[in-house]
C-alpha cells in the first residue's frame, strides 16, 4: 500500500492503535495539527537500502581518516571472537 492519508493529531491519539495496525500493514500517515502538517508516519523498512556511490561519498565527507592498521585489528578481533576464521 502505498497510498498516504492525512490525519489529525486528535486522530492519532483516539485511533492510534488501529493507525498503528494500519502502518504496520504498509499504509503511511500524515499527521497534521491545526491544518498544518507536521510529521509522517511511515512503516519501518525491513530490507536494506542500496547507497549510490555519490550518496556514499556525500555522505562520508566530513568523517574522520581511518587508520587502517587498527581498522584491520579490530575486524581481525571480531572475527576471532565470534569463532570465524583470521584474515
Amino acid at each position: 500500500m502505498s497510498d498516504q492519508s492525512e490525519i489529525t493529531q486528535r486522530d492519532l491519539r483516539m485511533r492510534i492503535a488501529e493507525i498503528l495496525d494500519a502502518v504496520e500493514r504498509g499504509q503511511a500517515f500524515t499527521v497534521s495539527r491545526g491544518g498544518q502538517q507536521i510529521a509522517e508516519l511511515v512503516p519501518v523498512r525491513q530490507r536494506h537500502r542500496f547507497v549510490s556511490r555519490a550518496e556514499f561519498t556525500a555522505m562520508s565527507c566530513g568523517a574522520p581518516p581511518i587508520d587502517t592498521d587498527a581498522f584491520r585489528a579490530d575486524q581481525d578481533a571480531a572475527a576471532s571472537h565470534v569463532g570465524g576464521p583470521g584474515w
